[in-house]
Order: C-alpha cells, then sequence, then structure tokens
C-alpha cells in the first residue's frame, strides 16, 4: 500500500467521481482509477460501486476511509512536527464556524498570520450540526460553534453563554409579561434559526422533551434577522437575550420551565494529535478570547 494510494482514494470518495478527483489532483484521470484498483487489490475488496452514474463508497470503502484520513493527517502530522522543530515554518490549519457569531475571526486570522505566515489557513463556514461532524472526522482542527450541550468527543473554550429569550412586537399579547413557560409557545409561530443550528437544537430539544414540535414559520440565519421578523410581526422570535434585549419595539420573555442557554464556543476534537500547526492557532485564538 503506498501513501499515493489513499490520497487517491480519499479524494474519489470526497468528489464523488474519478474525474473531479483527477481535476482536484491536478493529474490524469486513468492515472487515478489505475491507482484505487491497485489498492483495491491489495485490500481484496472493491471499494467504490461504479454501477451507477455516480460513483459511491462501498461498505468496505465507508470502513477504510476513516484510516485512509487518519494515515494521511498522521503523515501530514509528521511533517509539521519536523517544521515545528525549523521555527513552525510550515504547516495547514482547518477552522470552520457558524454563520452568525461575535468571534473577531478576521482579527485572529490577521494576527495569526502575521506571526505564521508560512503557516496556511482555511476558514469554512456551516451549521453547528456539520462543523461537529468535521471536527470528529479530522477535516477540521477547531470550529466556533453554538451549543446546548456540547457534544461527546469535544473540548471547549466559552466564548459566550446566554438566556434565550422569545422576543415579541408590542402590542403582543404576551408583550406585558417578564417570562413565558416552554409549553405555552406550542402552536405559537415561531422564528428560529435553521436545523442544524446550536439554538435551533437546543429549541427542537426542549420541545421534544415537552412532548411537542415547534411551530417555525420562518427561518433566517442571523438572529439579528429575526429580530426584524418579530418586529414586522411575523412570529416570535427566539433569540439570544443579548438581541432581544436591545431591540427598539421588541419585548424580551425570559423562557422558563426548563430554562434555554446558548453557548457560543471554540471547539476542538480531544482524540488524535492535532499537529504543531492546529496547536498554535488553538493556543492562539484561546489567549484573545
Amino acid at each position: 500500500m503506498e501513501l499515493h494510494q489513499l490520497v487517491y482514494f480519499v479524494a474519489v470518495a470526497e468528489e464523488g467521481g474519478f474525474t473531479r478527483a483527477a481535476q482536484r489532483l491536478r493529474i490524469a484521470q486513468p492515472g487515478v482509477s489505475a491507482q484505487v484498483k491497485r489498492l483495491e487489490r491489495e485490500l481484496g475488496s472493491a471499494l467504490f460501486d461504479r454501477s451507477g452514474r455516480a460513483v459511491r463508497l462501498t461498505a468496505a470503502g465507508e470502513a477504510v476511509l476513516p484510516y485512509a484520513r487518519a494515515a494521511l493527517q498522521a503523515v501530514d502530522g509528521a511533517r509539521e512536527a519536523v517544521a515545528a522543530l525549523a521555527g513552525l515554518a510550515r504547516g495547514r490549519v482547518a477552522v470552520g464556524a457558524v454563520t452568525s457569531h461575535d468571534v473577531d475571526l478576521p482579527g485572529l486570522l490577521a494576527d495569526f498570520h502575521a506571526r505564521h505566515p508560512g503557516i496556511e489557513v482555511t476558514l469554512v463556514e456551516d451549521s453547528t450540526e456539520r462543523l461537529v461532524a468535521g471536527l470528529r472526522d479530522g477535516t477540521l482542527d477547531a470550529a466556533v460553534i453554538a451549543y446546548g450541550v456540547l457534544p461527546g468527543g469535544l473540548g471547549v473554550h466559552v466564548v459566550t453563554d446566554e438566556a434565550l429569550d422569545a422576543a415579541v412586537w408590542d402590542g403582543h399579547e404576551l408583550a406585558g409579561r417578564e417570562s413565558v413557560a416552554l409549553a405555552e409557545l406550542r402552536d405559537r409561530p415561531l422564528v428560529c434559526l435553521p436545523r442544524g443550528s446550536g439554538i435551533r437544537a437546543i429549541l427542537d430539544s426542549a420541545c421534544a422533551a415537552a412532548g411537542f414540535a415547534p411551530k417555525v414559520v420562518f427561518e433566517a440565519g442571523s438572529p439579528g434577522v429575526l429580530a426584524d421578523l418579530a418586529q414586522r410581526r411575523l412570529g416570535i422570535a427566539i433569540v439570544p437575550s443579548s438581541i432581544s434585549r436591545h431591540r427598539a419595539g421588541l419585548r424580551a420573555l425570559r423562557i422558563t420551565e426548563p430554562a434555554l442557554r446558548g453557548r457560543l464556543g471554540l471547539a476542538w476534537r480531544l482524540a488524535g494529535p492535532a499537529g504543531p500547526a492546529a496547536a498554535a492557532w488553538l493556543a492562539h485564538a484561546r489567549a484573545r478570547l
């Protein structure tokens, strides 16, 4: 088994086809196919189902993929360890973030680049659910996530921790109150972040425990937009208290029974070597958050 065979196998799996993998690797497509076939012969099992228009992993391919990624990450880690001895001159770090947050990532990235100009940092935005998956499978080294209960296997540096409110417009029947029980939101039109986000996961989980599903009539990727929708009487906004309590025309009701809290944190996986570049990024980010 050769290292480049694992590189080709992972590329095909991630790109969903041999042609796109070859384009990504900037080599001829027949070379990719030949090396993957050699790997399959060595392992004694087909790694891809080539019968349809799309190339799909077989059960054996699904089983091999995490080990192939781990092997490539170990090689990268070895290279970065050597680079660390030379002053951390090279390396790669993959960072993720939810789409709406208060972390000054541009500032963090600029400061880190000034200290380590040879380290390549990639940044992706996605839902908390997908970011956690990326941390667990090793495609991300760190991510800013929103969460209620910290997912297992991750460490976290808490950035914010605040209550979630139900924000209603002036004149709403609940506007004169200080709080609202979660059960009172049953069947009321709500506006909330989309599925996969931390706040939405907290709301859905709490409502399920109370025996109902929230009636979400509008979704938006920013708590600020949710507040705007509530001001226009399109639904009750489920937002952090820092948003609801500083908006003219809105009344913030603390959600109780149970109280809901949203947390924003810098997360990383606890298992497996992070590598010198990722370790340097985490130390840099945690020192400034």
